[in-house]
């Protein structure tokens, strides 16, 4: 029996086109919602260490809060993936989580204290991805809005 070759065609042989490369603002906020989220998954398991191991008034009430922190952490790493590659669902997520970072830092910032310097770096970063995400850029390259 003879085998066929195979001959390859000049679309095949030729190296693929890189992917369009993201703009400097998505790929920004992908990186700070990133940041907010592995900094909610931080405290997360610092609460649930303190719970466990440390001497807290409530442990329970310390190991129900860091999981539902480490829960939490969940949408803004999601969201920042999902923006990092480009898709447009991730855009929902990642402002969902900025709304929500808002009154945590008014909250912050009402405590006063140590906690304002907190306060003031949660809220510059959740304004700094807003307007990173709505920027008509970044709604391009995801493929929301009007097409152009």
């Amino acid at each position: 029996m003879r085998k066929k070759q195979r001959t390859e065609t000049p679309a095949e042989s030729a190296p693929s086109a890189a992917p369009e490369a993201l703009p400097r603002r998505l790929t920004a906020a992908a990186v700070l919602t990133a940041l907010e989220g592995l900094a909610l998954a931080g405290l997360g398991v610092y609460m649930l260490f303190v719970g466990i191991a440390g001497d807290p008034d409530s442990p329970q009430q310390a190991e129900t809060g860091g999981i539902t922190l480490l829960a939490l952490a969940a949408l803004p790493l999601v969201a920042a993936r999902g923006l990092r590659l480009g898709r447009r669902w991730s855009r929902g997520p990642a402002l969902i989580t900025q709304l929500m970072a808002l009154p945590v830092a008014w909250t912050l910032w009402t405590t006063g204290g140590a906690v304002i310097a907190a306060a003031v770096a949660l809220a510059l970063t959740a304004v700094a991805v807003v307007a990173l995400l709505v920027n008509p850029t970044a709604t391009r390259a995801l493929g929301i809005g009007p097409a152009a």
